[in-house]
């Protein structure tokens, strides 16, 4: 089965509601005496110039045909980002073609024109991410920084489900719940391109499942993009690194992204990879995917 826009449509609506202060709104707060966090319905419908009605029509998912009139005022009375905007869209108006719960995506594949430019930013760690968070291909370092990830079974190559459930992953973050919500953040926000593709709903199911922590964070309904940042790592054989990352969206396939680390010249970070380097090149790590190439996902 396939996620429920409509469900997701309101949880995420009564969610972006519930962090809004009134008083930082100039609204009154009762002495306290809210029933539920953050804004009332007719509070945030007041805001954003539209009626009643017509806002509880939109956070009960009635119908996803609301104007980008009606739903720009109503990010801008939410404040959402950039990212919240746009899944707010793709949640609430018609989608394009055929939303079929039924029909499975086309497996990715990573070009070889791309798998040599992995290989040729051997100097840092670097790997591509595709939909629901899948790891498709990687060079050296990143199996060497993060995990080997050849010699985990396709499926296992899955940020969520490693962050969420394996117990090295959770080690090597110095901030472990920073990364988890990154990680659900870029989730949800995949869910909301692709709300027809059953292979979300069977992979928050089984997280869900798996890891209190996990059912707790999805709750949240964040949603960010991968862009750019930075993480501290505590690595077993190198020590605590911190290292930044970019984020490259290739036009042809956005749902495809590399995401290559990035260390200043003459840091500490940058002596701790050379030694990684080092290590990597001493140690047999297995980087090949199934046939078709080095981390084909």
């Amino acid at each position: 089965m396939a996620l429920d826009r409509r469900a997701e449509l309101g949880e995420f609506l009564r969610s972006r509601r519930a962090r809004l202060r009134p008083e930082e709104l100039g609204l009154p707060d009762y002495g306290g005496a809210r029933r539920v966090p953050g804004l009332r319905r007719e509070e945030l419908a007041r805001l954003a110039g539209v009626s009643v009605d017509h806002y509880v029509r939109l956070e009960q998912g009635r119908t996803l045909h609301f104007s980008a009139a009606v739903l720009d005022a109503v990010a801008r009375a939410l404040r959402l980002s950039d990212a919240e905007r746009q899944h707010l869209y793709r949640l609430a108006r018609p989608w394009p073609g055929p939303d079929r719960a039924d029909s499975a995506p086309e497996p990715q594949r990573v070009r070889p024109g791309l798998r040599r430019l992995l290989d040729s930013v051997g100097e840092v760690p670097a790997y591509i991410v595709g939909r629901n968070t899948d790891v498709l291909a990687w060079n050296r370092l990143a199996a060497a920084l993060i995990t080997d990830f050849g010699a985990l079974p396709p499926r296992e190559r899955n940020l969520a489900r490693l962050v969420f459930l394996d117990e090295g992953m959770r080690a090597l973050y110095a901030d472990w719940r920073g990364k988890a919500s990154d990680v659900v953040a870029y989730l949800r926000l995949d869910a909301g391109r692709h709300p027809g593709d059953p292979s979300t709903a069977t992979l928050v199911a089984e997280l869900s499942s798996a890891s209190p922590e996990f059912r707790e964070v999805w709750a949240e309904h964040q949603v960010k993009d991968k862009t750019h940042g930075r993480y501290r790592y505590r690595h077993p054989v190198v020590g605590e690194l911190e290292l930044g990352y970019e984020t490259l969206r290739f036009p042809d396939d956005p749902d495809q992204a590399l995401i290559a680390h990035t260390v200043a010249e003459g840091s500490p970070a940058q002596t701790a990879l050379r030694l990684l380097v080092a290590w990597s090149e001493q140690t047999t790590l297995v980087t090949a995917a199934p046939p078709g190439g080095t981390g084909d996902g």
